[in-house]
């Protein structure tokens, strides 16, 4: 009788284990689909801009510094390999954005222009799905680190080799102020 019930404690005792380690796997697969979410936004994102770079071109009274600013953004984006490199990249090319937005304000000619309004719809609606994957992603993320962290499972991430993730998050106060628009 005894040693049925010693059996079934260390039957319990693994299948727990089992399950800890089945959670790390789901949640590093959602952390992964997740951030395939905010990829394919991104691209979206990438892929417009050069229609909206060429559209403010058109016009003879753009300033160049602020075209090149989005370009220059736009590459790093392009060139960014790991997720904190990508998320300061990104962040850059929004607070670009914010500037080449602002020279619409600006120019009232290049304001009242329906490719380039059509344009900046576009990429408000672009942006605030990737607000949305990047709120997503980071709670999963928070999930998944918080359970590294908690006892017994970090007994079972330790065994299994299981990392720490990174947010995707804002890196310098800087970017999280509003950019100046001068008019």
């Amino acid at each position: 009788m005894g040693l049925w019930i010693f059996l079934g404690i260390v039957a319990a005792v693994v299948l727990y284990f089992i399950a800890i380690y089945n959670k790390f796997v789901s949640l590093r697969a959602a952390i992964d689909s997740s951030w395939s979410d905010i990829d394919v936004q991104l691209k979206r994102r990438a892929n417009l801009i050069p229609a909206l770079v060429k559209t403010v071109k058109s016009y003879k009274n753009y300033e160049q510094e602020t075209l090149e600013k989005v370009i220059e953004a736009r590459q790093r984006c392009e060139n960014a390999k790991e997720i904190k490199e990508k998320a300061a990249a990104q962040n850059a090319l929004t607070h670009a954005l914010g500037g080449l937005f602002a020279l619409a304000e600006a120019y009232p000619e290049l304001k009242a222009d329906t490719q380039f309004t059509k344009l900046q719809n576009e990429l408000s609606a672009i942006e605030e799905a990737i607000q949305n994957a990047r709120r997503y992603y980071n709670a999963v993320v928070r999930d998944y680190n918080a359970k590294l962290h908690s006892f017994p499972d970090l007994l079972v991430a330790n065994k299994f080799n299981f990392k720490e993730r990174d947010y995707f998050e804002l890196e310098e106060p800087s970017e999280r102020k509003m950019p100046d628009i001068d008019l």
